[in-house]
């Protein structure tokens, strides 16, 4: 049986701001979790167990390693989510309207950003296969290409998926989002400023949302 654990809008230069040698310091990492793990049957996808710790931990903990800032969205204080993230140094953002939707944790997230970040990347926590390496190269791909504004992690195979990096002078667009779409409509409004970076094999896709999909993940991982 799978092992489960209890557990104001900021304004931004319209530049392309460049980055520095260590400008990794001044990037986020948005874990959106303030959703409601629906296909789960009961269960919650974010307290599964991936190395011996509820998985929204291990995901903060990689963004941690990586040296970002990592900014995660919680429906509630007192929530298990919340309980999994003790003693880790992360800004943990209520959400009280989270039932509208992804763009409502995303507005909080960005909303809640240090003054100075010059870039954040966004990450659903239930892709446990992305490793504080994946969050890294995004980074170094925003460093060696400044004028573009956003950085989407892809399949091997070039199918587009996340982590996505976002620069700050898109930050105001996350003010306006509304729904559970996510950042789509920032992405088509700015597909030309897109730059894509593959990443080994299926991971920037592979989202785990129900039962099933963790059983065959665990058993990906023991074979």
């Amino acid at each position: 049986m799978a092992k489960s654990f209890p557990a104001k809008p900021r304004r931004s230069s319209l530049a392309a701001p460049k980055f520095s040698k260590g400008a990794c310091v001044t990037c986020a990492l948005i874990l959106p979790a303030a959703g409601r793990s629906s296909r789960m049957r009961g269960a919650d996808k974010l307290l599964e167990d991936v190395g011996g710790m509820p998985c929204l931990r291990a995901m903060a903990l990689r963004g941690l390693s990586a040296g970002l800032s990592v900014i995660v969205t919680l429906p509630g204080a007192d929530h298990p989510r919340a309980q999994a993230l003790a003693e880790t140094p992360v800004r943990r953002v209520l959400v009280p309207d989270a039932a509208e939707g992804m763009a409502a944790s995303l507005r909080a997230a960005v909303a809640a950003l240090p003054v100075g970040t010059y870039a954040a990347l966004v990450l659903p926590p239930d892709m446990p296969d992305i490793t504080s390496a994946d969050l890294r190269a995004l980074v170094r791909a925003a460093e060696a290409d400044p004028e573009a504004l956003i950085f989407q992690a892809t399949t091997r195979d070039g199918a587009p998926g996340h982590p996505i990096l976002f620069r700050n002078a898109l930050f105001d667009a996350f003010h306006q989002l509304t729904g559970d779409t996510g950042a789509r409509s920032i992405l088509q409004a700015h597909k030309a400023a897109r730059r894509l970076v593959a990443l080994p094999g299926d991971r920037a896709r592979l989202d785990l949302d129900t039962p099933e999909a963790w059983a065959a993940w665990r058993q990906r991982k023991t074979a």
